[in-house]
């Protein structure tokens, strides 16, 4: 059973930053390759960064590239996404996903798991 938790959202102004963070139930890292989406009101769900499982490597959307960061701790069952210099444009639920699939994945449908969300609102 994989259990997401995900926290750390907030309002902030424009350029400002937050840390989302992202429970997982154990041994999850180990066997998911994990990721960010975000869904803005009126609009569908939208990748912004993926870790994949094997060797850890990270993909970004256009949009935030540069910007924010994935990252995650194995030992603590932790993933996070730093996001600095915020826009007002970045406002929206902020959701935790894993994939038991292998290599890059940023469709929504190939991650079965996911968070309950967290809102992040930056105001201009």
């Amino acid at each position: 059973q994989v259990n997401l938790q995900d926290s750390g959202g907030g309002l902030v102004q424009a350029g400002g930053s937050l840390r989302l963070s992202c429970a997982a139930s154990e041994r999850t890292l180990s066997r998911c390759s994990m990721a960010w989406f975000r869904q803005a009101p009126g609009k569908e769900r939208e990748f912004v960064a993926t870790i994949t499982r094997v060797g850890g490597f990270t993909y970004y959307s256009g949009s935030v590239k540069g910007r924010f960061t994935i990252s995650r701790d194995n030992a603590k069952n932790m993933v996070y996404l730093q996001m600095n210099s915020l826009r007002p444009e970045d406002t929206a639920v902020y959701f935790c996903a894993a994939s038991v699939l292998d290599g890059r994945r940023e469709m929504v449908p190939e991650y079965a798991y996911w968070g309950q969300g967290t809102q992040v609102t930056v105001s201009s």
